[in-house]
């Protein structure tokens, strides 16, 4: 097998393309023939040893692929030779072979493409972990979302229109709102124009004002936010009465404080978004996100953008691309 490899993690430079022996897969495993592996914000941080997860040396990145089981461990019954998975391992996910826990690979729904199965569990699984149980979205009320146009963020507004609601969709330049309005938003906002510091906040908040009264609405009901910084504080005061802010990460770097009595003040509550632990303490409530997720797919209500598949040998572009922030979608590496 072929794969990335990460013996120091000082960042994208130091990984390296080295041939490795396949390895067989134990009890309770499977080795996986990877056909197509996602790039995910995580997966930049990972190389830098700036993430959460901090796997052992060496490792290989990846945290999320699709492909075809070659190989059962012991034990392991429901997955056969042959069959086309679905896998979020946090590793492994840049080389031709993986093996892993055989729990951590879904089968993959029927219709899907390698592509888009290797784009649906950080993203679109997250989000409706976010919007449906976490934010409790209803049909007819308003979703701000912000960074729509990456990965969860185009999730987000495709699953929050399956969902019936409004959606407004914020980004940091023209071309990404007019991709978002491709993607299903109702309306608009490019915070991108708002170049004075000492504006931003009010014109941010002007803006969300004028694009919810652009969808009938007075303010947002749900914010979904994987940017945090500086966008917290003005999003937060623009929040309707009972409004839920989602927590989703902090892609600008800063965490953001914000004063507890905004939310005393609005009713509304700040709400945390961890995907992770969710999978792992409720695995009934997670198939069930699985299953509505593949019935949406099927009904072509959400499909995952893909902003650009490249082959799996040249993952230094794609890392130099998504390092742009022109990225809409995900960009996916193919072998």
């Amino acid at each position: 097998m072929q794969a990335w490899l990460c013996e120091t993690p000082t960042g994208v430079d130091a990984l390296t393309w080295k041939e490795l022996p396949t390895p067989a897969p134990k009890a309770g495993e499977v080795l996986v023939a990877i056909k197509a592996a996602s790039l995910n914000f995580p997966d930049t941080l990972i190389v830098q040893n700036k993430y959460q997860f901090k796997p052992p040396l060496p490792f290989v990145p990846g945290s999320e692929f699709a492909g075809v089981v070659e190989a059962v461990g012991e034990g392991v019954a429901h997955l056969k030779v042959g069959q086309s998975v679905i896998c979020l391992h946090g590793t492994g996910g840049f080389a031709t072979h993986a093996v892993l826990p055989a729990m951590l690979a879904l089968p993959m729904p029927q219709g899907f493409s390698y592509e888009d199965g290797a784009s649906l569990l950080m993203t679109y699984a997250t989000t409706i972990h976010a919007l449906l149980d976490r934010g409790q979205l209803k049909a007819g009320e308003t979703v701000l979302v912000l960074g729509a146009a990456g990965g969860v963020g185009t999730a987000a507004i495709q699953i929050a229109k399956a969902a019936g609601a409004k959606v407004i969709a914020a980004a940091s330049s023209d071309d990404k709102c007019a991709a978002c309005k491709g993607f299903g938003a109702d309306a608009v906002i490019n915070y991108g124009a708002f170049t004075d510091p000492e504006q931003f906040s009010a014109q941010l908040r002007e803006a969300i004002k004028a694009a919810c009264e652009s969808v009938g609405s007075k303010a947002p009901d749900v914010v979904y936010d994987p940017i945090g910084g500086q966008f917290a504080e003005p999003v937060f005061r623009s929040i309707a009465w009972r409004g839920r802010y989602l927590v989703i990460g902090f892609a600008s770097g800063p965490i953001p404080a914000l004063p507890f009595n905004l939310a005393l003040l609005k009713g509304a509550s700040i709400v945390g978004v961890f995907w992770g632990d969710f999978t792992k303490r409720e695995p009934k409530a997670f198939m069930k996100d699985y299953s509505q997720l593949a019935t949406w797919y099927a009904s072509g209500q959400i499909k995952p953008i893909i902003d650009r598949t490249m082959p799996m040998a040249e993952l230094k572009a794609a890392y130099a691309h998504m390092a742009t922030r022109g990225v809409k979608g995900k960009v996916v590496m193919v072998n």
